[in-house]
């Protein structure tokens, strides 16, 4: 009898290992189905198009814009992350906002309707179409009273953005320039002065003197050389800003300050890609940037006249 029961056991045993065979085969199945069903719904097109396009965001030209003084000027990456057969994902950046959008791709004409979330005041829809390595179109404010200027035009450029150590403003030599050096011409300081004239009355009239940088922005190089306090205790406050903030822009960073785009935004090498690129420093660099920042609480700028 002992010899039947254990006969009973292990064949109910065998049976429950053959079922057990059976499912895990059924489950591998069923997520093997499911992963070529994801694989098939992901599918990636055109990747030739990724990449990042920067360029002119400027407000849209109408009369009562210009009547009532509102024209903004400024400069804009949109990053194309992905195509699938449904869906367009990136995101932009400027003035150091960056938020994602998503849309979809018109394969006949070639244009993109890119939707930012909507979470923020500033979020809008581009309408953009693709000509060769550019895009052009219109951005438009879902939110029109919660933005200076609610519709804009773009104009971009593909641009490949590539960390180089070596970056480096450079002098304004330009024909039209009468300025070689860097200057803060968003942080005016007017000062009222008054004189006598042939007819004995008093004038008065104002002069608006600028922060301006001396030629260490284009000498010293906070990515590549160990700086000491010693290389930078007479250099004039926006000297420091300068060569600091030369840093981020080496890495992509996209300024929230005017003061800062303005220098870089010239640049033949300058690709705003990031609105924080504090992980992607080298460990000289963050050494460098954290000396020039405690110095900059204590230096004196140097303000000089320029006649605009």
């Amino acid at each position: 009898m002992k010899s039947l029961n254990l006969i009973f056991a292990n064949l109910i045993l065998s049976v429950a290992l053959i079922s057990c065979k059976k499912e895990e085969k059924s489950a591998e199945k069923g997520k093997s189905d499911s992963l070529v069903s994801k694989k098939e719904v992901e599918q990636e097109f055109h990747q030739e198009w990724y990449g990042i396009y920067t360029g002119d965001f400027a407000t849209k030209s109408t009369s009562t814009q210009y009547a009532n003084g509102i024209e903004e000027y400024k400069k804009i990456s949109v990053k194309i992350n992905r195509i699938t057969k449904d869906s367009v994902y990136g995101y932009s950046v400027v003035n150091g906002n960056q938020r994602p959008f998503r849309g979809i791709l018109n394969e006949k004409t070639l244009g993109l309707i890119l939707d930012e979330p909507g979470s923020d005041k500033s979020d809008g829809r581009f309408q953009l179409k693709f000509k060769q390595d550019s895009l052009v179109g219109d951005w438009i404010a879902f939110n029109k009273t919660s933005v200076k200027s609610p519709e804009k035009t773009l104009k971009l450029t593909r641009k490949e953005f590539a960390y180089n150590p070596n970056f480096m403003l450079s002098k304004d030599t330009s024909e039209d320039s009468d300025y070689e050096n860097p200057v803060d011409w968003n942080g005016g300081k007017v000062k009222k002065d008054s004189y006598v004239n042939d007819e004995g009355k008093t004038e008065t009239y104002e002069n608006t003197f600028y922060r301006s940088a001396s030629d260490n922005v284009f000498k010293i190089n906070a990515s590549k050389q160990k700086l000491t306090e010693k290389d930078l205790k007479n250099l004039r406050k926006l000297d420091l800003q300068i060569i600091r903030n030369t840093v981020f822009a080496r890495h992509g960073y996209s300024f929230k300050k005017e003061t800062y785009r303005q220098f870089f935004e010239n640049t033949d090498w300058y690709v705003p890609v990031s609105n924080n690129v504090d992980a992607d420093l080298t460990p000289l660099e963050k050494e460098n940037v954290a000396l020039l920042a405690r110095l900059e609480k204590y230096a004196e700028d140097h303000y000089d006249t320029f006649g605009r």
